[in-house]
């Protein structure tokens, strides 16, 4: 037994020396260009930027196949040390942030059963598409509120998903999280939004949820230029490259443009 455990000890320090030797003779340096530049970043990696993780930026901008400007949560003068460090201009970027496309709260919903099972929004989305009897809406069960890295999101008392605007870095972690995809970035400049998801008849909407976009066009006809009626469905959508002012949402019968 001393001479078979003596051989496992030999054979794995050989081992050991050997990858050693190899890591240090054949293996790749880090580039201090990189160290420097994930230094410069805010260390959430959400991914808003495209890449994995800051790490994953960082080495992208060092191989100069990224630029700076695509971090949503870095300081302005991160920022701009970044950019002198690299002698390049930032990319152009217009701050985005979540909004959440429901308006499904406990006072405007409906429930067609009480849900007690996995405290999370995809698991409840498997039984008969949620306690809700709008089964677009949110679940309120706050999978998009874990994972965003900036607290941005919560759940309020009325079980529906909110998110703070001056937290929020329009990063999308949230939007690739919602089994809904209830939740989108748009500009930050945006001040009102449909929040609403439903794409059914206004009738049947209204039944499920008295704050439902119904479909009635009352916002489109005011504003041709903002607003426009998705096509094939009874829901209206606001033209982000050229949003309407917040006055509009008064022409809303159900409340659900708004900001």
């Amino acid at each position: 037994m001393i001479i078979i455990f003596s051989i496992i000890v030999g054979v794995g320090l050989l081992t050991g020396v050997a990858i050693a030797m190899v890591s240090k003779f054949f293996g790749t340096q880090p580039d201090p260009l990189v160290n420097e530049l994930l230094a410069l970043l805010p260390g959430a990696n959400c991914g808003g930027c495209g890449y994995p993780g800051c790490a994953g930026y960082a080495a992208a901008l060092a191989a100069k196949k990224a630029k700076p400007g695509s971090c949503a949560a870095q300081k302005p003068e991160a920022l701009e040390a970044m950019s002198k460090r690299l002698g390049t201009a930032a990319e152009a970027r217009d701050p985005r942030v979540a909004v959440v496309m429901c308006s499904g709260d406990d006072i405007h919903a409906t429930r067609q059963a009480q849900y007690n099972g996995i405290n999370n929004c995809r698991d409840a989305m498997l039984v008969a598409g949620g306690a809700k009897t709008c089964t677009f809406g949110c679940l309120g069960l706050g999978a998009c509120a874990r994972a965003c890295p900036f607290g941005a999101i919560e759940i309020n008392g009325h079980h529906i998903a909110v998110v703070h605007k001056e937290l929020c870095k329009g990063c999308g972690k949230c939007v690739q999280t919602c089994p809904k995809k209830l939740i989108r970035l748009v500009p930050k400049s945006a001040p009102i939004h449909v929040h609403c998801s439903n794409p059914q008849k206004g009738a049947l909407k209204i039944k499920a949820c008295k704050a439902a976009c119904i479909g009635c066009g009352k916002c489109v006809k005011a504003a041709p230029e903002n607003m426009r009626m998705d096509s094939g469905v009874s829901l209206a959508k606001i033209n982000y490259a050229n949003p309407p002012a917040e006055e509009l949402a008064t022409v809303c019968p159900t409340h659900a443009l708004r900001e």
